[in-house]
């Protein structure tokens, strides 16, 4: 990827064209949310997808495709397009595809812009609830429902697990990777756990009404708009030693005020 300078109206036009994106492709979603005749099927690696999955990513792709010919697209569903402007878009169509098939409206439509390897601008849209969290590196966070105007994104302040809410996409996960001990830490640390998960649970620390967010195991197309998000509502998206970045197949969100308790937990003291 070519690593040019960043222009600050090269993110802003990209930011209010992912949320604008974003938000079409998360509502091509409802026409398939809870109807009875919709196909799951099962990838290699035994994730469900389905067709809304698909018209979802094949809907940004289109808009990206005309928008910025030049930027590359990295997606969940097909396969990678390289680029030459040194942005890559970085799609996740249904994030929570178990919560889509199942009715739950917590599922989310996932878009993120890295430069030079950074994730540096990010959109977490929830179709079923008409809701949108939103950021670009400098320019803040915002969260807007419906056609209301947007509000500031800002997380708890909350000094301690102890007066906080600490949500999991899925608690197997910690298990898979032999950690359970960890879950289990956090779930006592904490005042209270809940497993509302996946894109929904990192928009509900970046807009306060939650304080921790942990997963054990990410792909980079559910982690890749959680770090600016994060940071501009004034918390931290980091892996499980604390370093913030997407790639590491891991993540933690955080208000920020209860990062060093949380990595002490996770690190077993």
């Amino acid at each position: 990827m070519e690593n040019t300078v960043l222009k600050e109206s090269e993110l802003k036009d990209r930011l209010d064209f992912a949320v604008r994106a974003a938000r079409l492709a998360g509502g091509l979603t409802l026409d398939h949310f809870r109807c009875d005749d919709l196909t799951v099927e099962h990838k290699a690696d035994d994730s469900p997808v389905t067709v809304a999955d698909r018209h979802a990513e094949q809907s940004l792709r289109k808009q990206i495709d005309e928008e910025f010919p030049d930027d590359a697209i990295l997606g969940e569903e097909f396969d990678d397009k390289h680029g030459t402007s040194g942005f890559r878009w970085i799609l996740d169509p249904i994030d929570g595809t178990q919560s889509f098939v199942h009715g739950v409206p917590l599922y989310s439509t996932l878009v993120a812009v890295e430069h030079g390897g950074e994730s540096i601008l990010g959109v977490i849209c929830l179709p079923a609830l008409d809701q949108c969290v939103y950021a670009a590196s400098g320019m803040g966070a915002w969260q807007v429902s419906g056609n209301g105007d947007p509000k500031p994104a800002r997380v708890s302040k909350h000094t301690s697990l102890g007066e906080g809410l600490f949500l999991t996409s899925e608690v197997d996960g910690f298990s898979e990777i032999g950690r359970h001990d960890t879950y289990l830490r956090l779930q006592s640390a904490a005042r209270v756990c809940r497993t509302w998960g996946d894109g929904y649970g990192y928009a509900m620390v970046a807009t306060g009404r939650a304080d921790l967010m942990v997963d054990p195991i990410m792909a980079v197309w559910d982690a890749g708009p959680l770090l600016p998000i994060m940071e501009e509502a004034g918390g931290t998206f980091t892996d499980w030693i604390g370093r913030p970045t997407i790639h590491s197949g891991q993540g933690i969100a955080t208000n920020g005020l209860i990062l060093p308790e949380v990595l002490s937990l996770i690190g077993g003291e």
